[in-house]
């Protein structure tokens, strides 16, 4: 079985988690619990120019909100 993550004719999501963290997904995969889909179905390269375009920071959302609280 060839991985699923990697089938650039598969259809995606693009998920993103509380921390603001983002993910490629397999449409045909059920969104794990602390997941929401941030682009609907598509394709695998749409999906990824979505999540390169929107996820430019790296750091966790907890992370940037401490950072700025001791600012």
């Amino acid at each position: 079985m060839s991985n699923p993550f990697e089938d650039k004719d598969g259809s995606y999501l693009a998920l993103v988690n509380d921390e603001g963290q983002y993910s490629l997904w397999p449409a045909f995969i059920d969104v794990p619990a602390g997941w929401t889909v941030a682009h609907p179905k598509d394709s695998r390269d749409a999906c990824l120019d979505f999540i390169n375009r929107t996820w430019t920071d790296m750091r966790p959302k907890s992370l940037v909100e401490a950072m700025n609280a001791s600012a």
